[in-house]
């Protein structure tokens, strides 16, 4: 059996064990084990990348009980690809904590390496009772990090997310529970053989159940109407919790790509393309939408939040069109916008600290005493959010726009893109003036607190990921090819699952 694709789950969770029992009561114990558990992750996507390039896929049972009947674990590379990124997020998360911010708690490190099994656990599992489970282990490990450091701005945040998402699980169940009433399965392989032998008179209420599971993966991935939760949760979080939680919204992302394609498919009879009618429109208006937000945000981090919502708005847009070309060029974005995301989310908490009681502030205030150093490292973010040459960002949109030269969908598209765009451009724009080019020298006499190297690490190790992933663009566009093609043919899935081809 298959048993290393359970390694991405059982490092994270072994290691959150471990972080309790060993270094309960050592600070360094617990970073050394933080450390080893994120290179780990990191290996393990690695591993299951090297092994699934060129289209396969590989599958576990747990508990050696076979798919319908037991949970099965399901490698590909959609999968792989999450894993490997989710790896690297919570690596150089876990590393810029080690700078005064896994003190405040001693529980931080448990929770980020708990954060990273349900992530892990979410995408490849092959059960929708699973992903639920995975969701919610996801739901209780950020909470508990948005909220540690007891600050006023995280638990009032923390209140709001908590309610809205046990509200988003309660409709995950009813979602669930209606599939199953209709299909007698929760293997998302199985499912997706008998919703296409569905007969006319289940149509309304297998369409109900599939819209209504979408309906909680938009909530994941903060889609318009349902973002409003995101800019004021990652606005109060600590820098390393914000970093890591770049990745949560594309696990909604994940969730609404594998179903969409896999169970909902155009093969999928009565249910056949559910989402379809509706996910490019909402994707253009949560682009918009959250461009705006950013370009009227009064808070750096605020900012950065609502820039999350419009990435989400991208990508989804560029899934939206449903073709290998659409799918592979918003697969390739994913990447890059958690990366960066990530990567300022860090860099505005180093910026923030020079400024004194200004913080974030998007004000005329002191300038930060590394002044050029932390500009460039903005202007290098920036160009990598806007989506400007020679970083990714501008290959993924210019991928997302020939993508879409062949549909219906291209002037809603074009316009989405280049417009905001354009506003991404002057948000970040009137940020770095505000920061850098007006900001006032400081007292000779006033002492400012300055980057050392070691939190400046995560930072430029964020970036140079971007630049390896710029410079490697061909094979990574080649995966992200494979994984399109991969998943609007599920035939191959299911018949790894299932061992039976449709």
């Amino acid at each position: 059996m298959n048993h290393w694709i359970t390694l991405p789950v059982l490092i994270p969770f072994v290691a959150a064990i471990l972080i309790e029992i060993v270094g309960r009561h050592h600070i360094g114990a617990r970073r050394v084990l933080a450390v080893c558990a994120g290179l780990g992750t990191i290996a393990a996507g690695a591993y299951m990348l090297l092994r699934t390039h060129q289209g396969e896929i590989f599958t576990y049972a747990m508990g050696g009980w076979e798919a319908p009947f037991g949970v099965a674990l399901v490698a590909d590379g959609l999968s792989a690809l999450l894993v490997t990124l989710t790896g690297v997020v919570s690596l150089f998360a876990a590393l810029y904590s080690m700078n005064r911010h896994d003190t405040k708690g001693k529980f931080f490190h448990f929770f980020l390496q708990m954060q990273v099994a349900g992530i892990c656990g979410a995408v490849l599992t092959g059960d929708l009772f699973s992903l639920f489970v995975c969701f919610e282990i996801m739901l209780l490990a950020s909470y508990n990090l948005l909220v540690y450091t007891g600050e006023e701005r995280g638990l009032k945040a923390g209140v709001h997310y908590v309610i809205l998402n046990l509200a988003g699980s309660a409709l995950f169940l009813v979602a669930i529970g209606t599939l199953y009433g209709v299909t007698g399965t929760l293997n998302l392989a199985d499912m997706a053989l008998r919703v296409g032998e569905l007969g006319p008179e289940d149509t309304a209420l297998v369409r109900a159940g599939g819209l209504l599971l979408m309906v909680v993966f938009m909530l994941k991935a903060a889609v318009l109407p349902l973002h409003l939760w995101l800019p004021n949760v990652y606005g109060s979080a600590t820098a390393p919790v914000a970093a890591f939680f770049a990745i949560l919204t594309k696990v909604g992302v994940y969730a609404i790509l594998r179903v969409s394609t896999l169970v909902f498919g155009s093969e999928a009879g009565v249910a056949a393309d559910v989402l379809a009618p509706y996910l490019l429109p909402l994707a253009a208006l949560t682009l918009a939408l959250g461009m705006l937000g950013a370009l009227g945000s009064l808070r750096l981090r605020k900012a950065l939040g609502f820039l999350i919502v419009a990435s989400i708005g991208t990508m989804l847009m560029s899934i939206g069109l449903y073709t290998p070309e659409g799918i592979a060029a918003g697969l390739y974005y994913l990447v890059h916008s958690t990366l960066g995301i990530a990567m300022l989310f860090l860099l505005v908490d180093l910026i923030a600290r020079q400024r004194g009681e200004k913080d974030d502030r998007l004000v005329v205030a002191r300038a930060p005493a590394q002044r050029a150093l932390l500009g460039l490292l903005f202007f290098a973010g920036a160009i990598a959010v806007v989506g400007l040459p020679p970083l990714s960002g501008f290959l993924g949109k210019v991928w997302v726009l020939q993508a879409s030269l062949m549909t219906p969908h291209v002037v809603v598209v074009w316009v989405a893109i280049l417009l905001t765009s354009v506003l991404a451009l002057v948000a970040l724009s009137r940020a770095g003036s505000l920061i850098f080019w007006k900001g006032e020298e400081a007292d000779d006499e006033e002492r400012v607190p300055r980057a050392t190297a070691f939190e400046l690490l995560p930072v430029f190790g964020l970036l140079a990921c971007l630049i390896l992933y710029t410079l490697f663009s061909g094979p990574a566009a080649e995966l992200c090819m494979m994984i399109a093609e991969g998943l609007l043919s599920p035939g191959d899935y299911i018949e790894a699952v299932m061992g039976v081809r449709p």
